[in-house]
């Protein structure tokens, strides 16, 4: 990363010219997503037989992703009025949306059909998460009720799943050029000069992702248990990667594994960071309910705390519906502002530092999905402590 940031500040054409560097090693981290999701879920389910024990943490990790994110919402609504990044920016009517960003609309019944997939085949090339996630849990139920007739499949997915641990080793030896090279392209590109133009709403970013670390996560792995030092050392590499190269599949891979090293069972880790990666985007959460304001704040116009708080929920359940596309918190952001008849021009200036942003917001999943794997481990009392 020190190295990245010192070329595309010495050498911005160069470090922008990068960019295909970084893009090699996420598109490498991304042909291990799906066979290591698909197997170790099918394996830990399939292999435990115990769909009572599957059923409890599923309830429990979507009751602490819902508590987790909505505290998240409410940490970025209270620093973006505190703060008022909005204040002072001006919205000129002439801004035009930027290509590609179209607005969707998302409801609960959307965010409900978007998690049922219609061609796991379309879904895996797709990258959706989620889809891959019930389509591998489904079919491991499947394989336990037909028991010992499935144990070839079984076995196939067990040394599926090492061999992709394996290969996420081998990829992982080109991370540090994919990492450099990622940073390089975005200050190569932006500049410096970035974080000096609407340096109000980034500082306002990053202050309220350090609240919510210190007065959310923090207390959660103290009253859990967490054990923090060898958490964090854990958990560092994936945030560094995701950090670094703003895409939390790029970072997948390697959590999955430092949170089995660190003592969580496979078939927790297996089901509580993919799934996290829709349910909980506390980073995510935050940072939409900061920039819808913040574009209020740009216009003008004053929001009630009712139409701030009942934004927030339509960003939480949006943010669910378009998991897996592209550039998803930008178009979720776009979406709501029009259906709250609020400027969608902000969106056009926001996108001037969405880079400097989104790569705070994706590191804060990647570290929420890790603690959170820990945390249901804990409450599952399945955790095995190796300092002890």
């Amino acid at each position: 990363m020190a190295v990245g940031l010192a070329i595309g500040y010495s050498f911005p054409a160069f470090g922008s010219n990068l960019e295909f560097l970084g893009q090699i090693f996420i598109r490498m981290v991304k042909t291990i997503i799906v066979p290591i999701i698909f197997s170790t879920l099918v394996v830990g389910i399939a292999g435990h037989g115990d769909l009572k024990a599957v059923g409890r943490m599923a309830m429990k990790s979507l009751i602490y992703f819902e508590v987790v994110t909505t505290l998240a919402l409410f940490i970025g609504l209270v620093v973006v009025n505190i703060i008022k990044p909005g204040a002072g920016v001006r919205l000129d009517a002439g801004t035009s949306m930027p290509a590609g960003l179209t607005v969707k609309h998302h409801g609960l019944l959307d965010s409900v059909l978007n998690i049922f997939p219609d061609n796991v085949f379309d879904s895996a090339v797709r990258g959706d998460v989620l889809e891959v996630v019930v389509f591998s849990i489904l079919f491991a139920i499947a394989l336990t009720l037909i028991k010992e007739k499935g144990k070839p499949i079984l076995d196939f997915c067990s040394a599926l799943s090492e061999t992709m641990f394996k290969y996420t080793g081998i990829v992982m030896y080109y991370a540090p050029i994919g990492v450099g090279a990622a940073i390089a392209a975005v200050i190569g590109s932006k500049g410096i000069s970035v974080l000096l133009h609407l340096g109000l709403l980034i500082l306002s970013l990053y202050a309220g992702i350090i609240i919510f670390i210190v007065l959310i996560l923090l207390p959660v792995a103290l009253i859990f248990k967490v054990p923090i030092r060898r958490f964090v050392s854990a958990v560092k590499e994936p945030a560094v990667i995701a950090f670094s190269t703003t895409s939390s599949e790029a970072a997948l891979p390697r959590a999955m594994e430092a949170m089995e090293a660190l003592g969580v069972p496979r078939r927790i880790v297996s089901f509580v960071i993919p799934t996290g990666y829709s349910f909980n985007l506390a980073g995510t959460t935050l940072y939409l309910s900061l920039a819808s304001v913040f574009a209020a704040q740009a216009a003008g116009i004053e929001l009630s705390v009712g139409q701030q708080l009942l934004m927030g929920l339509t960003l939480i359940l949006s943010s669910k519906g378009a998991a897996g596309i592209p550039r998803a918190s930008l178009i979720v952001l776009t979406g709501t502002l029009a259906s709250f008849d609020l400027p969608v021009q902000a969106v056009a200036i926001i996108l001037g530092v969405d880079a400097i942003m989104d790569m705070a917001r994706t590191a804060t999943n990647v570290i929420g999905n890790c603690l959170a794997t820990v945390v249901i481990a804990k409450w599952e009392g399945k955790f095995i402590d190796s300092a002890n």
